[in-house]
This record gives structure tokens, C-alpha cells and sequence, in this order.
């Protein structure tokens, strides 16, 4: 009995040191993210106003200025990103889910995209910069996409995949015994009834891409100027907020606080969508 009782009261020690290390670690962390969101909130709402939405970014030495074709450089290059990786990486996870399956094409899918996945991003950016920007002379919007395009696709397949493979299989043989061909079940069945984690996997992946400025820097570079034409280099709001963050320029400075805080706004915006579509799906 004595035994047993020592045994319980080590067991308790061991498990309120545990505790308290594991309170610490939490406190640490919730301490050091506020702290980072504070001086965040703080900076950037200062130097938020309607210029920074309206007027383009100044010269050196200029005052005042905005964001305004960062801004629209940033939506032109993520959203053709989007276009481009959306159709591939749904496309991909149906191919692995409904028709690879364990096949070696498959197989060599899955580690192709694995790579990527963990692949750094400047390693991308790279690779982009030696086949799309090297090769014809100069940088572009349209390189920039093709870089976030290479982050995105993989985060979209898997996620399409997993989702996929969450479907029952009932309602494919339900498909299918009404006579339904294999593509008409992939694509109005069962990606119909996985379509809120595969939206969830969309949202997330752009979440993953808005802040990304190594891949960018070797393709999209900037541009000084208001430029819809993709063609050539366009200002982008992370390379921007780089850019300007290291410079000695009071108004620069300013700006690039904002920049950061639009960045971490849209980024928070899209993970509280991407928890409303996978609640919901979670939920039916």
C-alpha cells in the first residue's frame, strides 16, 4: 500500500512539472504572438489612410505615396496563379484518388508533390527565374505566377486528394449502378460531395502564397510605376514591403507597416473562411 501510494505521488510531481512546463511553453508563445501583433497592429494602422489605397508607391525622397499598384499587382499575380494551379491540382487529386490510385504514375505523383511541398519557396523561385525570366530577358508578372502557381499546386492536390478519399464509397456505387461513366461520377459526385474541403484547400493555398516575396524577387521584381501589363516587371505587395522596410525613408517605413498589416488581414480573412467552409462540411 505504501508502494502504491509513493508510485501515485511521483506520478502526481512528474505530472505537474509537465504541467507547468507545458503552461509555460503556451504562455511563452501566446506572450511573444500578441507582442508581434501589437507592435503590427500598431505600426500599420498608423500609416493606413486613403492614399495608401489610391495613390502609387512614392520615389526616394518623395513624400507621401501609396500601395495602389502593389496592390492590384499582387491580386493580377495571385489571381492568374489561382486560375492556373486550381484547374491542375483538382484535376491531379481526382486522378490519384478515382483512377491512379496505387498505380506507379501515382506513386511518382505523390513524391513529386511531396518534394514541392517542402521544397523551399526561393528554391522555386529560382527555378522559375532560370526558365521563364533568364531565358527571355527580363522579369514579368506572368513569371511571378508561374512561381506562386508551383507553391500552390501541390497544397491544392493533396488537399483535394484527402478530401477525396473522405467521400464514401456508396455514393460512387450508387453512380455507378445507375449507369453513370467513370469521369461523370469523379466529377458530379463525388468532387460535388467533397467541395467544401476542396474549397478549404483552395483558400488555404492562397492564404499560402499572399505573403511570398523570395519567389517573386527573382521573377516579378517591382515596378516604381502604376503597370497592368504583365508582361514586365510589376510591383507586388511583398516585395514592396522588403523593399521599403529596409529603407531610410520615414514614409517608406510607414508604408511598408501597412503593407504588412493588409497582407496579415487578408491572410487571417482567408483561414477564418477556410474554418467556416471545413466546419460546415464537418457539420453535413
Amino acid at each position: 500500500m505504501q508502494m502504491n501510494q509513493a508510485l501515485y505521488n511521483r506520478r502526481q510531481r512528474t505530472n505537474l512539472v509537465g504541467l507547468t512546463l507545458s503552461m509555460g511553453a503556451m504562455v511563452l508563445g501566446l506572450f511573444v504572438l500578441l507582442w508581434i501583433l501589437w507592435v503590427l497592429f500598431s505600426n500599420g494602422l498608423a500609416g493606413l489612410d486613403l492614399n495608401t489605397f489610391s495613390a502609387d508607391t512614392p520615389a526616394p525622397g518623395s513624400e507621401g505615396g501609396g500601395l495602389r499598384n502593389a496592390l492590384l499587382g499582387s491580386l493580377m499575380i495571385v489571381g492568374l496563379s489561382v486560375l492556373v494551379s486550381t484547374p491542375v491540382g483538382i484535376l491531379a487529386g481526382i486522378y490519384l484518388t478515382e483512377y491512379g490510385d496505387n498505380s506507379k504514375v501515382a506513386e511518382f505523383t505523390r513524391f513529386v508533390t511531396d518534394i514541392m511541398l517542402s521544397a523551399p519557396s526561393i528554391v522555386l523561385g529560382l527555378f522559375v527565374y532560370s526558365i521563364a525570366v533568364a531565358t527571355v530577358g527580363n522579369f514579368s508578372g506572368y513569371a511571378g505566377s508561374l512561381a506562386l502557381s508551383l507553391i500552390a499546386i501541390p497544397v491544392v492536390v493533396r488537399t483535394t486528394e484527402n478530401m477525396l478519399r473522405l467521400v464514401p464509397g456508396s455514393l460512387r456505387e450508387a453512380a455507378f449502378a445507375l449507369g453513370a461513366p467513370r469521369w461523370k461520377v469523379s466529377l458530379m459526385v463525388t468532387l460535388r460531395a467533397a467541395k467544401s474541403g476542396v474549397i478549404t484547400g483552395l483558400l488555404l493555398a492562397v492564404a499560402r502564397i499572399s505573403g511570398e516575396t523570395a519567389p517573386l524577387l527573382f521573377t516579378a521584381l517591382s515596378n516604381q510605376f502604376y503597370s497592368t501589363d504583365m508582361g514586365g516587371p510589376m510591383a507586388n505587395l511583398p516585395v514592396v514591403i522588403f523593399q521599403f522596410a529596409m529603407s531610410p525613408y520615414d514614409n517608406w517605413i510607414r508604408l511598408a507597416w501597412a503593407g504588412a498589416l493588409i497582407i496579415t488581414l487578408t491572410v487571417l480573412a482567408l483561414n477564418i473562411l477556410a474554418r467556416v467552409f471545413f466546419r460546415d462540411k464537418v457539420k453535413t
